[in-house]
């Protein structure tokens, strides 16, 4: 495999996109998977109107100009702190041809497939435009539903009810061997060594709270599967 990178949660940190783009100006790798939390905080970090496209769009111009035909390929997933109602900010960025936004597509890099999905297991944050149910209609004590809290723009009531993580990677992937395949996800995998929250001792309801918040789904796929990189 050619040099890639990854990085995720970068919150809209202008110093950590800064050096991220300085890295990719020196090293000049194939591809760079932003993993999702693409977005400042509100109220954190950034008080213009647009980060994508005030902020960023600017520096990716930049840089492709700087590196001409080595200019990487991007690919992008938001995060669930980051609205949906971002989205045609960065639809505006890929119709320059300078990001792909990769949530629930398929796309190849250098005869490699790569497989993008956003979308992580219900959280106790309000906003829901990046969550699902898991494997079923279970939420953590302290979590609140993806039928609960606020969206940024609408979805569809149905599809929020029962969709699930599970049959979106179905979907998404098929039956296809993806023995060469890379998966960018935004959720990790359940109780790995990438899933461990700040909650030990802590309960709700006199329940004690599971330290481990990610995505079983997303760990029966790779046990299941077996992609070559996630």
């Amino acid at each position: 495999m050619s040099r890639w990178f990854f990085v995720s949660d970068l919150h809209g940190r202008q110093d950590r996109y800064s050096k991220l783009l300085e890295a990719v100006r020196d090293e000049r790798p194939e591809a760079v998977l932003l993993g999702g939390d693409l977005l400042p905080h509100a109220g954190l970090s950034w008080q213009g109107e647009d980060f994508l496209l005030d902020w960023l769009l600017p520096r990716l111009e930049q840089l492709r100009r700087a590196l001409a035909g080595a200019y990487p390929r991007l690919l992008v997933l938001f995060g669930n702190d980051d609205p949906r109602s971002a989205v045609p900010s960065l639809e505006m960025i890929e119709s320059r041809g300078l990001a792909e936004h990769v949530h629930q597509r398929r796309v190849e890099v250098a005869g490699r497939v790569v497989y993008g999905y956003a979308c992580v297991p219900p959280t106790p944050f309000r906003l829901k435009d990046w969550e699902r149910y898991d494997v079923s209609r279970f939420v953590d004590p302290g979590g609140i539903s993806p039928e609960e809290g606020v969206r940024s723009v609408p979805a569809d009531e149905r599809d929020t009810r029962w969709g699930t993580i599970e049959g979106d990677l179905v979907r998404l992937t098929g039956e296809g061997d993806l023995a060469g395949a890379v998966c960018l996800f935004h959720s990790p995998p359940y109780r790995t060594a990438l899933d461990r929250a700040d909650l030990d001792g802590r309960s709700v309801d006199h329940v004690r709270l599971d330290v481990n918040v990610g995505s079983i789904a997303i760990r029966r796929f790779i046990e299941a599967r077996q992609p070559l990189v996630t």
